[in-house]
């Protein structure tokens, strides 16, 4: 288990594609570990987030950056 979140920028990149990416990323990872992923693509904002509970992740929190930009702290099952 790692300490720190990973973080996996997913700018410019639009659904479905940002929960296929942040569910291979999630697949690398072990239990417990956190994912921290960054989206401009306001839709990802709310798909993404379902779809991980959905795999049986935990949401740890949605930040709203600047800039139209948002992060996704999930907590890998």
């Amino acid at each position: 288990m790692t300490e720190e979140p990973i973080e996996l920028d997913l700018r410019g990149e639009i659904c479905p594609f940002t929960f296929v990416k942040t569910k291979l990323q999630l697949e690398e990872l072990e239990s417990g570990d956190n994912l921290t992923v960054i989206f401009d693509y306001p839709p990802a904002v709310s798909n993404v987030p379902k779809s991980v509970k959905n795999e049986g992740h935990t949401i740890l929190g949605i930040d709203k950056e600047e800039n139209n930009i948002w992060k996704v702290h999930i907590k890998k099952a």
